[in-house]
């Protein structure tokens, strides 16, 4: 399972915490390195970080955007040092580790971390079904990228050491799956005027974090998508027979 959990970095400016990530991730049984948008790679600097574990930089996935690095993935886990103001399901360190190999049997499974100096944005945090943190000092909680990064890999190899760990066997739909269904969702709002463009407000902003919390299954989208499939019908149906009476 382990071969289906991906450490994602943003952006990351020190090519040197790039290699310590790779080191990390492969002293605990993790390969999928995906790399957004990093100011600078490949390093020379990387590579000697990396030490024996340069055989993950050398098959990083290097993209443009966090979608693009978490697409087809079925659980998407944020790393944050703080609370941040919107709802998101929390998970401390070993809750995580548990959480992504119960889950990992059955998809792909994310875990992103974000810039050195401001960490992740809300909008990226709200692309997230949990929020992770690591419990610290509350003088000096932060921590180095790497180190947390160290951390987080050990709780999930030590959760995939234990065998009588339970598996998740609901089917998630993928993170590309649910960008289509918000954007099936927000053309439906509009025709049928709950968004207006004089008043849109955070309506689909709160929609989105409603439904990467409550994580629907892939049947339940299913669902989700006929019933606006249905809405948008009938109300084509009702505009036809408007414009002929």
């Amino acid at each position: 399972m382990l071969s289906n959990v991906r450490i994602v970095l943003i952006n990351t400016f020190h090519p040197g915490n790039i290699g310590a990530a790779a080191r990390a991730m492969k002293n605990m049984g993790l390969s999928q390195l995906w790399l957004v948008d990093p100011q600078v790679f490949p390093s020379e600097e990387a590579d000697s970080r990396a030490a024996g574990a340069k055989d993950l930089l050398d098959s990083a996935h290097v993209v443009g955007t966090l979608e693009e690095a978490i697409g087809d993935c079925q659980l998407v886990i944020g790393t944050s040092a703080r609370s941040r103001t919107f709802d998101l399901p929390m998970l401390d360190a070993r809750s995580c580790g548990t959480k992504v190999v119960s889950e990992a049997v059955s998809g792909e499974v994310a875990i992103v971390f974000g810039r050195e100096t401001m960490g992740l944005l809300n909008e990226e945090l709200q692309l997230c079904n949990f929020h992770t943190y690591i419990s610290a000092n509350p003088e000096y909680p932060v921590l180095n990228v790497a180190q947390a990064i160290q951390l987080l890999c050990y709780e999930i190899w030590m959760a995939a050491q234990e065998p009588d760990l339970k598996h998740e066997v609901s089917e998630y739909p993928r993170q590309n799956e649910m960008e289509l269904f918000y954007e099936h969702l927000e053309t439906v709002l509009r025709t049928t005027n709950f968004i207006i463009p004089q008043h849109e407000g955070r309506a689909m902003t709160k929609l989105k974090r409603y439904f990467n919390r409550t994580r629907p299954e892939k049947a339940e989208l299913g669902m989700l998508r006929g019933i606006l499939t249905s809405v948008q019908e009938t109300v084509d149906k009702l505009s036809k027979n408007d414009k002929k009476d």
